[in-house]
């Protein structure tokens, strides 16, 4: 478990992103520390290492997960969508039913995992109104909003931008710097997606640049938070840099590792 020193308080915060249906290791994610920060994604939709895995191979078995990766990792995307098309008329199913209740089922495990106290914002692939229904009182969801955790402020950005992959909580970039504006200055900047640094989106198993976003890192540079912490990129060509007073940091996939980074203040 990675662990940062901070200003000495003795206040201890778990930090997991891109949970990804591993709701057995979310379980023991607080054990330790004081308090539990997750950055989003909870819903598993396609496992890009176990094509097995998912709401997508549920529904249409494993060879057509194969097919799926293989045209999204191609940059393919509109071949992609026609065949999910296909796929779906083939199956005879009403398809926003269908995953409604597969994001549900998953939901359903990912909260009940969640422990006490939990601060969580969304990811790209979350599906946010469905949150209000499963958060219990033990979870605060944050976004666009700020909080106070062992003397120190805590800011809370969710969702992603627009990509070809259209995942369910991407929105405009002028939504997305709105919600950074909101929280202002704050001692630890929480989101789901980097900054817009090369070395901080830049996928190295994937091959390809995801979206970070210019009003984190201008926001960065012009408030100067101790920390920003995300997630999103899975494997990124650098997993922390510091941007002037800034640390940045990736938490990790914690859906692979079953492991929170730690910070200490």
């Amino acid at each position: 478990m990675a662990s940062s020193p901070g200003g000495g308080s003795g206040t201890r915060v778990h930090v997991v992103s891109d949970v990804h249906g591993n709701a057995a290791d979310l379980a023991r994610a607080k054990e330790g520390a004081d308090a539990l920060i997750c950055l989003g994604d909870l819903v598993l939709f396609l496992d890009y290492a176990d094509h097995s895995r998912g709401i997508f191979p549920d529904l249409f078995g494993t060879e057509n997960a194969h097919r799926i990766v293989e045209l999204r990792t191609a940059r393919r995307f509109e071949e992609a969508r026609d065949f999910q098309r296909g796929l779906w008329a083939g199956i005879g199913v009403d398809r926003a039913t269908a995953i409604e209740t597969a994001v549900r089922k998953q939901y359903a495990e990912m909260f009940a995992a969640f422990p006490t106290p939990t601060y969580a914002t969304y990811g790209n692939v979350d599906v946010p109104p469905l949150w209000r229904e499963y958060a219990g009182p033990g979870t605060t969801v944050l976004d666009g909003q700020r909080v106070e955790i062992g003397g120190w402020t805590f800011g809370f950005v969710g969702g992603g931008l627009r990509t070809p992959m259209r995942t369910p909580y991407e929105i405009d970039d002028e939504e997305y710097a709105a919600k950074i504006e909101a929280v202002g200055e704050v001692d630890v900047l929480c989101t789901h997606i980097p900054p817009e640094v090369p070395e901080l989106v830049y996928d190295t198993v994937a091959r390809r640049f995801e979206r970070g976003s210019t009003a984190l890192l201008e926001a960065i540079r012009r408030t100067r938070p101790r920390y920003s912490l995300f997630g999103h990129v899975h494997q990124p060509l650098a997993r922390r840099m510091r941007i002037g007073a800034t640390e940045c940091v990736n938490v990790g996939h914690f859906a692979s590792t079953g492991r929170p980074w730690a910070l200490e203040f």
